[in-house]
């Protein structure tokens, strides 16, 4: 592999950024679904192939990675290489990250919360890209780029529970996120799929009932069938009070009464 991957340039909207294949549709697919069809350029970017995984090979997560960028319809999408299970602020990483960044140009950009502890490449994502976000824009920061400070750095829920600042109402996207999901079937408990290896807790035929329960539940605290949940560290801004009380659960029954 070579020090730096390439990392094709293409200036986008909203980057999501993920440890690993399948983090992102789990996480925020049907989010970044809802961006495309508001007219948004989103891409995907996977810091490692999973290699180290249980079951699986990295081949064939590459190929359910573009399956699952075809369901929700998202063209550019790229995987830095770099090492799974070793995600960490070094130099290497660090700098990959911002290349990355530098390379899209975008606006907004999504990542694990910083405090996700299931899995450490989960975390580390989350604290690893802020601090590449500021240092993108640093103009003496040399990669041979042009510098690029993305304006936000949002984080999806992924094991870990938070208390959410913002809830995405993802009830017209949820299919599609789930048909993205529903391309690892090395990994997932997929209907239909019998890719056979070692049991995990992601592979155990509760665990899409769990993403299906918990997208029920953040839709109902917004008055929406299907929710994501986001933090943000910075405050908020409201330009349209009245918008909040489309979210309230009283809005919920009276759209379901």
């Amino acid at each position: 592999m070579s020090t730096h991957p390439h990392i094709p340039e293409e200036q986008l909207d909203a980057l999501a950024i993920g440890p690993h294949r399948d983090d992102v549709e789990l996480s925020c697919g049907a989010t970044l679904v809802k961006l495309r069809k508001l007219g948004y350029r989103v891409g995907i970017a996977d810091l490692t192939a999973g290699e180290m995984g249980t079951r699986g090979t990295a081949k064939e997560r590459a190929e359910e990675a573009r399956c699952a960028a075809r369901a929700l319809g998202i063209t550019y999408r790229v995987n830095l290489g770099l090492p799974d299970a070793r995600i960490q602020p070094d130099a290497h990483t660090m700098d990959a990250v911002i290349r990355l960044i530098r390379a899209t140009r975008p606006t907004l950009v999504l990542a694990p919360h910083p405090e996700e502890g299931r899995h450490p490449d989960h975390g580390a994502t989350g604290r690893l890209v802020p601090d590449a976000a500021f240092r993108a824009g640093l103009a003496k920061w040399d990669t041979g780029q042009p510098h690029h400070r993305p304006l936000r750095v949002i984080h999806y829920m992924m094991h870990s529970l938070f208390l959410p600042t913002f809830v995405v109402d993802v009830s017209d996207e949820w299919e599609e996120k789930m048909a993205a999901i529903r391309c690892y079937a090395s990994q997932l408990n997929v209907p239909g799929a019998d890719p056979g290896g070692e049991p995990t807790y992601i592979s155990s035929p509760h665990f899409l009932g769990t993403i299906e329960a918990r997208g029920r539940y953040y839709g109902a605290q917004i008055a929406a069938t299907y929710g994501e949940a986001f933090y943000q560290r910075e405050t908020m801004r409201v330009d349209d009070p009245m918008s909040l009380a489309l979210g309230s659960v009283e809005r919920f029954a009276q759209k379901n009464g």
